[in-house]
């Protein structure tokens, strides 16, 4: 036998109960308001595109530099291009990411 349910009152923001039931559903999609905007604005997604051409540009510079014979060695992994141009944009461009997601859109 199934047990009867219970009516439980809700508080509103003033604090006065009221009933869930006379709540109206809210029309149209799912998590759709009025006027609800996107979590990033214009300024944020083309921050995000930017830090992450740094972060490509960064690691393609870290390509290369290894022998084709491996009984022989290669100075060529130690240039300033790899071991710190290209560590600095990586860096650079997860700074980039960062901000462009802590930082708030203009509305």
């Amino acid at each position: 036998m199934a047990s009867p349910k219970k009516h439980i009152p809700t508080k509103n923001k003033a604090g006065k109960e009221s009933p869930a039931a006379e709540s109206a559903p809210v029309k149209g999609k799912p998590g759709a308001e009025a006027g609800a905007a996107f979590a990033f604005g214009r300024e944020n997604y083309r921050l995000l595109v930017i830090g992450l051409v740094v972060i490509l540009v960064g690691f393609l510079l870290m390509i290369g530099g290894g022998s084709d014979d491996p009984n022989v060695f290669s100075e060529d992994i130690f240039i300033f291009r790899r071991m710190t141009l290209a560590p600095i944009l990586v860096l650079a461009g997860y700074i980039i990411e960062i901000y462009a997601i802590m930082k708030k859109p203009k509305d």
